[in-house]
């Protein structure tokens, strides 16, 4: 007796019901304590700043209320010296890294990674990065004078050594295991530089850059000092000769906020340089 398979009665699975997706525990709470933690040093300087003059544990003459360097800093701002003098420091500043930054990499590169070249190159670099830029600051002054060009100048030669002596120990630390292996796979030199040595050696660059970053502004305001018309240390300078203080102070706030801008913006383009890079808690 056959049986229809088509005549028997079907029977219904239960069909699973898709799995939530699990929800990720909000940031928020953690940025706002990270915001506040940070936040709090800063806070408790400011508040220290305030008080000490004002309860004559300073003199104020010589160290202003924080209220006060504010009112200056707004009245700078207003009357249109503090946009002035920062533009010409920037220019200048950015102007004299941004050389260092386009000579510094690739000549590290290539004396990191070719012998011939930095055996060539060795005493030089020895001779000249134990000498330090101010010291230099006259020289540039006499031969290329007191405008713009000596004051690039002097910022291109402090922040080119950070950058091409951290560039040249990027190259020369890479992980010989990943040469060999790379070597293994018979890559071509040129593959071999661009897909295993520049990758790994872009944080320790960046360590330079960032180093450079924070000497470019330094430099530049102690050059601003001598023979400037225009700039934060021009400010800074005849601010103290003129004995307004709280515009002095206002001067060196601006260099420091100016300072830890300019560094975040590195770190954040170094993040996104180096996403490749998986976190050491994963």
């Amino acid at each position: 007796m056959s049986t229809d398979l088509r005549s028997a009665p079907s029977i219904s699975l239960p069909v699973p019901k898709p799995l939530a997706p699990a929800r990720r525990p909000s940031r928020l709470p953690g940025l706002l304590f990270t915001a506040v933690t940070k936040s709090v040093a800063i806070a408790l300087l400011l508040v220290l700043w305030e008080l000490a003059p004002r309860f004559e544990l300073v003199d104020r003459t010589f160290l202003p209320p924080a209220s006060e360097v504010l009112d200056a800093w707004l009245g700078l701002l207003d009357n249109g010296q503090l946009g002035v003098n920062t533009w010409a420091s920037l220019n200048r500043s950015l102007s004299g890294f941004g050389l260092a930054v386009l000579i510094g990499v690739p000549l590290g590169l290539l004396i990191g990674w070719y012998r011939p070249v930095a055996n060539l190159l060795s005493p030089l670099l020895e001779l000249f990065r134990n000498t330090a830029a101010l010291a230099l600051l006259p020289v540039f002054v006499l031969i290329l004078g007191i405008g713009e060009t000596s004051k690039i100048s002097i910022v291109l030669y402090a922040c080119l050594w950070p950058i091409l002596l951290n560039t040249i120990s990027a190259v020369r630390s890479v992980d010989p295991t990943l040469l060999r292996l790379a070597r293994s796979l018979d890559l071509s030199p040129v593959k071999l530089f661009q897909k295993v040595i520049l990758p790994a050696s872009v944080p320790v660059v960046f360590t330079g850059i960032r180093l450079a970053g924070a000497v470019s502004i330094l430099v530049l305001v102690a050059a601003e000092m001598v023979g400037a018309k225009a700039g934060l240390g021009y400010l800074i300078n005849a601010s103290q000769y003129n004995f307004a203080i709280p515009q002095m102070y206002a001067g060196i706030v601006t260099i420091s906020v100016i300072g830890v801008v300019f560094n975040q913006l590195l770190v954040r383009l170094e993040r996104r340089f180096t996403a490749w890079r998986a976190p050491l808690n994963s």
